[in-house]
């Protein structure tokens, strides 16, 4: 790199949300690394400050870093530019200390504090000496900086931990790696980063870019130690996070990276899922997605955005207290509106919607669901895949697959009145959601013996080459059996089953004329829903598991 750009240097970030999408390349690479240094505390001191002094002052600084250019960055150069930081960093603290009220007397060691961290950038091209940084403390004196009285000297260190902890830079050492990330850790680095992300104003250009820049740190952390994303929601920043998804100002780069690393926090992480629900963040979510039931999204940006609200909202309802707070936020009737609206919304309304009422705790949502007229809705949905649901980024199984799974849910969940509704609608129309459920089961009957046809062969021949299929190899197998068509097959035969043992003659004489018909078999069914039960259940619940099992042996005996 040409160090006469290291002032105005941003890091290449793949990946990562760019800043200013719609500024001149002029505006992108304009730094305030030195400028704005300089002017906040000459203004404070009420000296002007013109143009042909500060380009003089820049000149000085790179006539001097070009002098520090011609030695070769080794152990003993980085050694000695961390002993340069500490020694500018504790000066200007002394001097801060002793004037408080006299910018000017502690305004130069600020710049060369400013300098000497912009110096260090180069230090990201060599993380094999990342534990320099440790040992000599330098780690801690840098986290120790994003506290600093002045925000130019945080977004300075937040920018260097940006490009220090860079991901790709990260892979290059895995032990260099290893040590920094322990180190910011241990140090807390992220309340700090949270305690800074507070006191910035995004109206101002430098401090937007500083929380781009602390949501790219974030993002690295939780790539490289995913185990991380607990405590980070508990240092603060999950709370953070709500409050700017849903801070009253116009979209832009740094709500659609919050939006992001959101879904990123929530992912797996049942604690987190607790935290954001105890944080009224079921609200937060639903508050900001409904602004999408009548309108869509105006950009890629936007429209990603709320990709990103979705699956946070999806990711929350794995846990069932959510599934609560999801109902008593009127999220049900939200959804059943942006499936009638026909807007980009509603195929993620559609995936958020199975998730509320899948499982025995989906009950109360199916008994909501069908009492606010939702099977107005999902039935037509259930007769015919919309195109624009493909245009929504959904595919025609995709979605059949999301509402066999709210169908069968129902079935397994509703009790009553609401129940004989649902059934009901089977009869409607001399039973053309009967005819429908049995195109749909000779349609996914005929893609799985297709794709277990090919697993045969590939079983075939590994026994022909002497390998032993061992149980992980079975399981590979059944997945790539449930992703080619089995797991909808497998809810429509659930449908197909419960339907016929609900007592109602017309809706079980059709199943079976249709499957005599198209020359299907009962027993066909029944083999499908015996692999189903042998499988059902997620791991946790062995009591579920057992009686479910039960249920549905139960079910087919009367089939």
């Amino acid at each position: 790199m040409d160090v006469g750009e290291l002032l105005s240097y941003q890091p290449d970030r793949g990946a990562k949300r760019l800043r200013g999408l719609d500024e001149d390349d002029d505006d992108l690479k304009a730094s305030h690394k030195y400028g704005s240094v300089k002017r906040s505390y000459l203004e404070e001191s009420g000296i002007m400050v013109n143009d042909e002094e500060e380009d003089a002052g820049k000149k000085k600084i790179l006539d001097l870093m070009e002098t520090d250019e011609a030695e070769p960055l080794d152990e003993s150069s980085v050694k000695k530019m961390i002993l340069t930081f500490e020694k500018r960093a504790y000066k200007n603290q002394e001097l801060r200390i002793k004037f408080p009220e006299n910018p000017e007397k502690f305004m130069e060691s600020e710049l060369d504090l400013n300098d000497i961290i912009q110096e260090m950038h180069v230090i990201a091209t060599m993380p094999d000496l990342y534990h320099l940084l440790v040992e000599l403390n330098a780690v801690q004196s840098l986290i120790g900086l994003l506290g600093h009285e002045n925000t130019d000297v945080s977004i300075a260190v937040v920018d260097l931990l940006q490009e220090l902890t860079d991901i790709d830079t990260l892979h290059e050492s895995e032990e260099g790696a290893e040590v920094i990330i322990d180190a910011l850790l241990e140090g807390q680095v992220v309340a700090l980063l949270v305690q800074n992300l507070e006191r910035l104003d995004e109206t101002v250009k430098e401090e937007a870019d500083g929380v781009h820049n602390t949501l790219a740190i974030i993002e690295n952390l939780a790539e490289f130690r995913p185990e991380m994303c607990t405590e980070a929601a508990q240092q603060g920043l999950l709370q953070w996070m709500l409050k700017r998804v849903k801070a009253k100002i116009p979209f832009d780069a740094n709500k659609l990276y919050c939006s992001e690393i959101l879904a990123i926090l929530l992912q797996n992480n049942d604690v987190n899922r607790e935290l954001l629900g105890d944080q009224e963040g079921i609200d937060v979510l639903l508050q900001q997605l409904s602004l999408f039931k009548r309108h869509n999204p105006s950009t890629n940006e936007e429209l990603e955005m709320m990709e990103n609200l979705f699956d946070s909202l999806c990711s929350c309802l794995m846990l069932s207290s959510n599934r609560d707070r999801f109902l008593k936020g009127e999220g049900l009737q939200l959804m059943n509106l942006m499936l009638r609206e026909k807007k980009m919304s509603r195929a993620s309304a559609l995936k958020v919607l199975d998730h509320a009422v899948i499982g025995p705790e989906g009950s109360d949502n199916c008994h909501k669901f069908v009492d606010i007229l939702g099977l107005r809705t999902i039935f037509p949905l259930f007769m015919k895949t919309p195109k624009k649901m493909k245009k929504a980024g959904m595919t025609e199984k995709e979605h059949e697959e999301h509402v066999c799974s709210i169908l069968s849910s129902m079935l397994r969940n509703l009790k009553g009145q609401q129940r004989t509704r649902l059934l009901n609608k089977f009869t409607e129309n001399d039973c053309e959601k009967v005819d429908r459920l049995m195109e749909l089961h000779f349609k996914y009957l005929e893609a799985v013996q297709i794709a277990d046809k090919k697993i045969d062969g590939e079983k075939h021949d590994m026994v022909r080459q002497g390998e032993i299929i061992d149980d992980d190899m079975e399981d590979e197998f059944y997945l790539r059996r449930l992703d080619a068509g089995l797991f909808v097959l497998q809810l429509v035969c659930y449908i197909m089953v419960e339907s016929c043992n609900a007592g109602i003659s017309q809706i079980r004489q059709r199943v079976h004329q249709i499957l005599n018909m198209r020359g299907g078999s009962t027993k066909v069914v029944r083999h499908i829903m015996r692999e189903y039960a042998e499988n059902i259940g997620d791991g946790k619940n062995d009591e579920f598991k057992e009686s479910e099992q039960k249920r549905i042996l139960a079910l087919l005996e009367n089939f």
